[in-house]
């Protein structure tokens, strides 16, 4: 098992997982962030800090495409380790269905 960022985050990009990981499993985009699988260790910790809560275990049906795209970003994307600023209109943006067709960016984030 480990932990995916599903769409919740996207526009959200609160950070405050990103304090809390002890193995800095987290990687930035331009407006979420994703978890490398590979390097989460289940600890779960993450998953409550999350106001979009944007965090699941990838055990819960219909995460396969999630833990995928998690596994192709935390790939490319910079690690963050340190929490930043989420964006201006995040409340705004909280509990919008379909952000993925509608908002998902490919870009990396800056990595601060």
């Amino acid at each position: 098992m480990t932990y995916v960022v599903t769409d919740n985050c996207i526009r959200c990009k609160y950070m405050d997982c990103v304090e809390v990981c002890p193995v800095d499993c987290f990687y930035e985009g331009e407006n979420m962030l994703v978890i490398n699988p590979n390097e989460c260790i289940d600890c779960g910790v993450c998953e409550p800090e999350c106001p979009a809560e944007a965090i699941l275990p990838d055990t819960e049906s219909g995460l396969e495409q999630w833990l995928e795209l998690n596994t192709k970003y935390s790939a490319e994307w910079p690690n963050i380790t340190v929490k930043g600023e989420a964006p201006a209109d995040a409340d705004e943006m909280k509990g919008v269905e379909n952000k993925l067709e509608k908002f998902f960016s490919p870009n990396p984030g800056s990595g601060s």
